[in-house]
């Protein structure tokens, strides 16, 4: 089967994921219109828009795609709406489907938003409010839309879709999500936009103009934002809600809602199941339509009175024996109130709370670039995703467990997790990767969270923040883990997993300082060192919430 087949038939299966039940795949009414749609550099965009029957004017949804048509309406969103009274406008972006012009993701999409948004304010079936939706791609030209500051706009429902396409779609700790990107482009046809990403893991002037951080406080509108703990763009999710809810524009602040489930982009795997986990297909048929109505129609349906975040507290939850404290909470913002309490790496792989008290301590592994630790599990796309057990990356020199003794009582952690690594390398460069794992009475160990950190890129990542590493030296980095919501259950360990690679979720680095997008195949084994001493106190700094911990062990 060759790589393109293979990825389109995942393109399919992601596609259909995101998409309704089987009972909503109605036949699709006929196009009110079909045009191809002039933007302002005179680049046409292939543009679709379906109405319900009857006499218009009435609100409209508009979603934007790189997808082939086709695809999308497998989800059958012009019936959805039709259905409901709006009218739908389908559009397919620059460079993709029968659309013109050069696909270079996300370029254009706040020009081209603009563009559609003005002909569509001006067109005799909108009554003059229109609503933005998507998951993924569709929800990041949502976003977007959004950012325009647009007078007809008055609301968006946004699914699994991040905030930086910088630090959380391409890369992590400034190293590039090798797997995701690669497969990603290689569906869209344009695989030769992996190299020219990959070599710009540094801030500048192309980035800084697509990135969407920089538009937040354009953003005036309410948002509905729907995300899962397994999902590859869960950062940007709640921090797209943290930021419009708290520090928002005024039409924004205040007004929005998110709910998180125990779901990836996909379907997770591994022997966790997670009972009535939610979905993207559940919060889009339930909370989709019921938003739209409230702010496109002025509905007095009662859901600006629901709790503004919903999340799911995971818990033990091997098939078959899942614990009953897996539940839902519902919260009136995020982040929610907790104790960050560090818990340090200790000599002979221990995790406690207490510093550690040996002057020196440290641990030495060897890292060979050609012999890589394989992914097996996490926020991926293509790769397989959510608990998988970390016991099938084998004993390693190169693979460093610590952990706590078995828990004597429930520990509950809620929120943003960051690790405080103190690490050094024989070279100039080479890359550190930390998980955050749930280790059952049995030995399963369920991956929970994880992300590296190029040792360059420890500062920052605008071109004056990268430094080399001295050799031998002990330099501090902090690793952003993202956010979980887990209950460590009695019995269980905490467990911090430590090593270099993770292939092939993340490009490995070849421990040589060469250039990013270097073309050379050199490679040298490095000699990397994790300090839990003193003076250098490595350690994991967890949420941790006493009101829920309470509550599980009632």
């Amino acid at each position: 089967m060759s790589s393109y087949i293979k990825f389109s038939r995942i393109h399919v299966a992601f596609v259909l994921a995101i998409g309704l039940c089987h009972s909503l795949w109605a036949a699709q009414p006929t196009p009110l219109i079909e045009t191809d749609l002039a933007m302002s550099d005179g680049v046409t965009l292939k543009t679709f828009v379906y109405a319900p029957e009857g006499d218009g004017p009435w609100p409209v949804i508009m979603m934007r795609t790189p997808y082939p048509i086709g695809m999308l309406l497998s989800m059958a969103p012009p019936a959805r709406y039709a259905a409901a009274d709006y009218a739908f406008v389908l559009q397919s972006s620059r460079g993709t489907g029968d659309s013109k012009g050069e696909f270079n993701p996300f370029s254009h999409a706040r020009n081209d938003a603009k563009d559609t948004l003005d002909w569509i304010a001006k067109q005799s079936f909108c009554n003059g409010k229109i609503g933005l939706s998507g998951a993924s791609a569709m929800g990041i030209t949502a976003n977007y839309a959004a950012s325009l500051g647009h007078a007809n706009v008055k609301a968006a429902f946004v699914m699994v879709a991040p905030q930086s396409s910088f630090s959380e779609v391409t890369f992590m700790g400034g190293v590039f999500k090798q797997a995701q990107v690669s497969q990603w482009m290689n569906m869209q046809k344009a695989p030769q936009q992996v190299g020219k990403l990959k070599a710009r893991p540094v801030m500048d002037d192309e980035w800084a103009e697509i990135d969407f951080p920089r538009y937040l406080d354009k953003v005036d509108i309410p948002i509905f934002n729907v995300g899962g703990w397994y999902d590859i763009f869960l950062g940007g999710t709640l921090a797209n809600f943290t930021y419009f809810q708290n520090e928002g524009a005024p039409g924004a602040k205040g007004n929005q809602m998110m709910r998180i489930g125990a779901f990836g982009h996909m379907d997770i795997e591994g022997d966790l199941a997670y009972p009535n986990a939610g979905s993207m297909m559940a919060s889009m048929g339930k909370d989709e339509m019921r938003w739209f109505d409230h702010w496109l129609k002025g509905v007095d349906n009662g859901i600006d009175e629901e709790a503004a975040v919903e999340y799911y507290l995971m818990a033990s939850a091997r098939k078959g024996a899942a614990s009953e404290k897996n539940r839902i909470i519902e919260a009136s913002n995020w982040p929610p109130a907790v104790d960050r309490i560090p818990f340090y790496l200790q000599p002979g792989l221990g995790l406690t709370t207490e510093p550690a008290t040996d002057d020196g301590a440290s641990t030495t592994y060897s890292f060979d670039p050609k012999k890589p630790v394989k992914t097996n599990g996490g926020s991926n796309l293509f790769l397989p995703r959510g608990p998988k057990d970390q016991r099938e990356a084998g004993e390693r020199q190169d693979y460093l467990r610590f952990q706590t003794d078995p828990l004597d009582k429930d520990v509950t952690v809620v929120g943003k997790i960051e690790v405080d690594l103190y690490a050094a390398t024989d070279g100039l460069d080479t890359d550190f990767m930390v998980k955050l794992v749930d280790v059952y009475p049995d030995g399963y160990e369920a991956l929970l969270l994880d992300a590296p950190i190029r040792a360059r890129y420890r500062n920052g990542r605008n071109p004056e923040d990268v430094k080399m590493m001295t050799p031998g030296k002990p330099e501090k980095m902090t690793i952003d883990l993202w956010s979980t919501a887990n209950v460590f259950e009695k019995g269980h360990r905490i467990a911090v997993h430590v090593t270099s690679s993770n292939a092939p979720r993340f490009e490995v680095n070849p421990n040589t300082g060469h250039e990013p997008g270097s073309q050379s195949k050199e490679t040298r084994i490095a000699q990397n060192t994790i300090h839990h001493s003193s003076e250098f106190p490595s350690a994991i700094i967890l949420p941790i919430s006493s009101e829920l911990s309470s509550d599980s062990t009632d």
